[in-house]
């Protein structure tokens, strides 16, 4: 059964400060609407909401044309970069702002937890904001005193649940709105990136609640995060919004794949000039094992890193060292050869599981000095279709496959 379902949802903006060309254009708008009977005159302009380019028109459009459905009990990923559209699309959703154009149809109450702070009174203690909320949506103040015990045993903050709220820590504030969005028995639960306030320990036990609340309750979780090990573990599906338009969607793991993807992270590395350096890195490519140029790679195929070198002078014990970086920039290993004008690294099949995965290079002599240093480029994507972990679609088991067996005791 369908939860959500998000029909053509747009929002436009418009940019400056209120002033009398404002009035001006809502005079237009009323003339053209209530006398006319003619459409919005301002909903045919307006640009696509790139927050680094400037523009010609004074409105922007936050989000343009949504259209997707969420099933109930499902946990939707909501990915994609600042400024892309996401918190405008939960305040939609839990009615904080309204829509330019398009419906939104939510079976069930629905609690959000948007921004640290969110629905609470800052002069009511912990304990009263509680209640209100629980009032808000609709909850009676029996059904309130029942979860109560649980959601501050939740919160951990019950030595300052009689204290008003204005005086807690951001951290605080955001355990005390998570429990009480989370416990309050919505069908609709909404979690905006608010929760990397938290601390790690706060984290892992926020997403330990929210798989609970979907897959034990079934109930429907849509969560925005910028942390892709937290999507990853929680989210079955995700979209991707791209300044304010929804340009993909699908299980979480191809969603995040497509997301990471367009960061600034080339597909090959070429120095376009000459480097102040007796060695340097001239190229970079990664080749699969018929030495065809490819990114994109089964956890069974070799794949093959390429490195040309500049080399003005001939340097003894001088090293190239290769580093694999995962999607989160971790280090997965290295290998180092002594510095020669071309050189191969060949990753050995069935070695790296599924993900994205980019390179860092360093030519340097030990201890002396650097040559040259690349932090961060030639992205590659390992599809894993077939291993003995595949079936464990939105499980992070790592980043490599170990060698291993079992032994009987």
């Amino acid at each position: 059964m369908t939860a959500i379902e998000f029909q053509n949802i747009s929002k436009q903006y418009r940019l400056g400060l209120v002033s009398t060309r404002t009035l001006s254009h809502d005079l237009n708008r009323w003339w053209k609407m209530s006398i006319l009977g003619k459409e919005d005159p301002y909903l045919k302009i307006g640009e696509v909401n790139d927050r680094a380019s400037k523009g010609d028109s004074d409105y922007v459009w936050a989000l343009r044309d949504i259209n997707f459905k969420v099933e109930q009990g499902d946990v939707l990923g909501i990915i994609g970069k600042n400024g892309a559209g996401k918190s405008t699309l939960l305040k939609i959703l839990s009615k904080v702002t309204t829509p330019t154009t398009g419906t939104i149809k939510a079976r069930g109450r629905i609690a959000s937890l948007l921004e640290v702070g969110t629905g609470f009174h800052p002069e009511m203690t912990g304990r009263e904001n509680i209640f209100m909320n629980g009032a808000i949506m609709g909850m009676t103040k029996a059904e309130i005193s029942r979860k109560l015990d649980e959601i501050i045993d939740f919160a951990g903050v019950e030595r300052y649940i009689d204290t008003p709220v204005k005086r807690y820590s951001s951290g605080m504030t955001v355990r005390l709105g998570f429990a009480i969005a989370a416990h309050l028995e919505p069908e609709i639960l909404v979690v905006d990136e608010v929760l990397a306030v938290g601390d790690a320990e706060f984290q892992k036990k926020a997403i330990g609640k929210m798989q609970d609340v979907s897959k034990g309750e079934g109930r429907t979780v849509l969560f925005v995060s910028h942390n892709m090990g937290s999507l990853q573990s929680l989210c079955r599906n995700g979209i991707l919004l791209e300044n304010g338009v929804l340009s993909y969607g699908g299980d979480i793991e191809s969603t995040i794949s497509k997301y990471l993807s367009l960061q600034n992270v080339e597909l090959s590395y070429h120095c376009i000039q000459d480097k102040n350096s007796s060695i340097f890195i001239k190229s970079i490519y990664i080749v699969d094992n018929n030495n065809q140029n490819k990114n994109t790679f089964f956890h069974t195929d070799k794949i093959i890193v390429k490195v040309n070198l500049t080399i003005k002078e001939r340097i003894s014990e001088s090293y190239l060292l290769l580093t694999i970086l995962d999607r989160s920039k971790r280090k997965v290993f290295s290998a180092e050869k002594k510095v020669e004008n071309q050189m191969s690294l060949e990753i050995a099949s069935e070695f790296l599981t599924r993900g994205i995965y980019s390179i860092q290079a360093v030519v340097y002599k030990p201890a002396v000095t650097q040559y040259d240093y690349l932090e961060d480029v030639c992205s590659f994507d390992v599809v894993d279709a077939g291993s003995h972990f595949s079936h464990l679609e939105t499980y992070d088991y790592g980043s490599v496959f170990g060698q291993y067996s079992w032994i009987d005791l």
